[in-house]
C-alpha cells in the first residue's frame, strides 16, 4: 500500500494522539507512513512524541514521526489532517465561564438548550472558530487533495462552517455512538447480532433503527426501563446512556438519545444542581455540572501529568518498555479509565475505538468499513437543508464515503422539536461569526431564559470580548462601531 501523510493538529492531547499511534501501529497497510505532530505547548508535545518513538520502537512498528509547533509543516504535502486542537484550552472556556455566571448564566452563556455539553463552546469562541477556517484555507493552498478530519469541539458547527467556506474534503468525528455498547450490555444483547442505526447532528443523536435476531429491541429495553430502571446508578459523570434524562427523552420523542444527547437535552434538566443531580445522579449531577466537570478536569490534569512523567522516564531510561510502566507507575496511575487505556494501547491485537486511522485505511486501501460520520446532509435526512452537516452511518471506501438511507426516518417530534432548534442555534453561531454580527448573538441571550435585562446581556457580552486573548474577537464584532 502506499504510505500517506498524516498531520495531527493539537497533538498535545496525550491519550488521544496515543490511541492514534496505537492504531497505526495494528495497521500495516498504512506502514511506511509519516506522522507530523503539532501542538504548541512545547512540553505536551515532547511528551507526546517521546512516547510515540518510544511505542513504534518497542512494537516494531515501520512510522516516521517529526514534531512541529508549525501548522504548515503539519499541512504541507498532508493527505490527511486531524485537527483536535483547542485554541486556549480549558483555561479560556473556564475564564468565559466565570464571566458568564457572574451576570446570571449558570455554566456560561454557550450552555444553550440542547447545546449543554462544557467543552462545547458556539458563541464565544472566536478564535476556536477562526481556526478552523484557517486549518481549511491552508489545506486549499498547500495540499488541496488532502483529507480533513474534524476532531475538535464544536464538531457541529466547526464542520458545517469548514464545509461552507472552503473546497477540501472533510469529515468530522465524534465517540458518542459508543455509548450504545453500554446499553447493549445492560440489556444482555450480543453486540453482533443488534441491527442498530443512528441519525441527527453531531451531540445529538437519535436510536431510530433498534433489531435484535429480527425483532424490536425496544422491548427489551422497556422492560428494563419498568423492571430495572429504578435500580440506576451512575459510575462517573459521563455515564448517563440510561439516566432518567435519557428515559424520559426517550418517552417524549419515542426514540433514545445517545451519548453526548442525552446530555444535549433541555432546561427541564439543567436549571441548577439539585435539577442535574435529579436526572443525572449522585453525586455528580452528569458530566456537565460543576461537580461532574471538576472531576473530568481533575482527571484530564492527572492524566496529563502522569504522561509527562513517563515521557521524562523513557528519556532518562531508553532501554526501559511500555510493559514496565504500569509497574512503575502503579501507584499514581490508579485511575481504572487510565489503567484500561494503558492496557487496550499496550494489547497488540486490540485496536482503540476512534474512527480516524480505520477512516484513513479504508481511503487509502479501499477496505469497506461503516462509520458514524459528519458530512453534509445532502438529502440523507430529507427534512434538514442540504448544506447542514448531519451525523449518520456511512460505507467508506477509497471511492469516498456513502451515508446509509436512514431507515426507518427520524419521528416528526425529534425533527421538529429537537433537530431544528438546535440546527437554529448552529446558524445563528455560522451567521454571527462569518458576519461579524454582535446582535446575533445578543438576540440570542435576548431569548434565553436566564436573561433578566438588556444590560445583563450587554455587560455580559462586554466583559468577555474584554478578555486579552479576544482582543481580534471584539475587532470583529464591534468593527462598524
Amino acid at each position: 500500500m502506499p504510505a500517506v501523510k498524516i498531520g495531527i493538529i493539537g497533538a498535545g492531547s496525550a491519550i488521544f494522539s496515543l490511541r492514534l499511534v496505537s492504531d497505526l501501529c495494528k495497521t500495516p497497510s498504512l506502514y511506511g507512513s509519516s506522522v507530523v505532530l503539532m501542538d504548541i505547548d512545547e512540553e505536551r508535545l515532547e511528551a507526546v512524541y517521546t512516547l510515540a518513538t518510544k511505542y513504534v520502537e518497542e512494537v516494531g512498528g515501520n512510522l516516521k514521526f517529526e514534531k512541529t509547533k508549525n501548522l504548515e509543516d503539519a499541512i504541507k504535502e498532508a493527505d490527511f489532517v486531524i485537527n483536535t486542537a483547542m485554541v486556549g484550552g480549558h483555561n479560556y472556556l473556564e475564564r468565559v465561564r466565570q464571566i458568564s455566571e457572574k451576570y446570571g448564566y449558570y455554566r456560561g452563556i454557550d450552555a444553550q438548550e440542547f447545546n449543554m455539553v462544557s467543552d462545547y463552546y458556539t458563541f464565544s469562541n472566536y478564535n476556536q472558530l477562526k481556526y478552523f477556517v484557517e486549518i481549511a484555507k491552508k489545506i486549499e493552498k498547500l495540499s488541496p487533495k488532502a483529507w480533513y478530519l474534524q476532531a475538535a469541539n464544536p464538531v457541529f458547527e466547526g464542520t458545517t462552517l469548514v464545509t461552507r467556506t472552503s473546497s477540501i474534503k472533510a469529515a468530522g468525528f465524534c465517540h458518542g455512538h459508543l455509548a450504545l455498547k453500554e446499553m447493549f450490555d445492560t440489556l444482555e444483547l450480543e453486540h453482533d447480532k443488534v441491527d442498530w442505526q443512528v441519525a441527527g447532528v453531531n451531540h445529538g443523536i437519535w436510536l431510530n433503527r433498534f433489531i435484535y435476531e429480527g425483532k424490536n429491541a425496544y422491548e427489551k429495553l422497556n422492560a428494563w426501563i419498568e423492571e430495572k430502571s429504578h435500580d440506576w446508578k451512575p459510575l462517573h459523570p459521563f455515564n448517563d446512556q440510561l439516566s432518567p434524562a435519557a428515559i424520559d427523552m426517550y418517552k417524549f420523542y419515542g426514540v433514545l438519545p445517545v451519548g453526548d444527547t442525552v446530555r444535549n437535552s433541555s432546561w427541564r434538566y439543567h436549571k441548577n444542581l439539585e435539577t442535574k443531580k435529579k436526572w443525572y445522579g449522585e453525586p455528580w449531577g452528569g458530566a456537565d455540572s460543576e461537580i461532574g466537570w471538576k472531576w473530568y478536569q481533575e482527571t484530564l490534569g492527572q492524566i496529563t501529568d502522569i504522561t509527562k512523567k513517563i515521557a521524562k522516564f523513557f528519556i532518562d531510561n531508553p532501554k526501559a518498555k511500555f510493559s514496565d510502566v504500569k509497574g512503575i507507575f502503579s501507584q499514581e496511575i490508579q485511575d481504572n479509565e487510565l489503567l484500561q487505556e494503558m492496557e487496550r494501547i499496550l494489547d497488540p491485537e486490540q485496536k482503540s475505538e476512534e474512527q480516524h486511522i480505520p477512516f484513513i485505511e479504508s481511503i487509502v486501501s479501499g477496505k469497506k468499513e461503516r462509520f458514524i460520520v459528519n458530512i453534509p446532509n445532502k438529502g440523507i435526512i430529507p427534512e434538514i437543508e442540504n448544506n447542514v452537516v448531519v451525523e449518520v452511518p456511512a460505507v467508506v471506501d477509497n471511492e469516498g464515503i456513502h451515508p446509509e438511507k436512514i431507515e426507518p426516518k427520524l419521528p416528526e417530534r425529534v425533527i421538529k422539536y429537537y433537530l431544528k432548534p438546535r440546527i437554529m442555534r448552529m446558524e445563528m453561531a455560522v451567521e454571527a461569526f462569518l458576519k461579524g454580527d454582535i446582535n446575533i448573538i445578543k438576540e440570542l441571550l435576548y431569548r434565553d431564559p436566564r436573561t433578566q435585562s438588556e444590560e445583563q446581556v450587554e455587560k455580559v457580552i462586554e466583559e468577555i470580548l474584554s478578555l486579552p486573548e479576544n482582543e481580534e474577537m471584539r475587532k470583529h464584532y464591534l468593527k462598524k462601531k
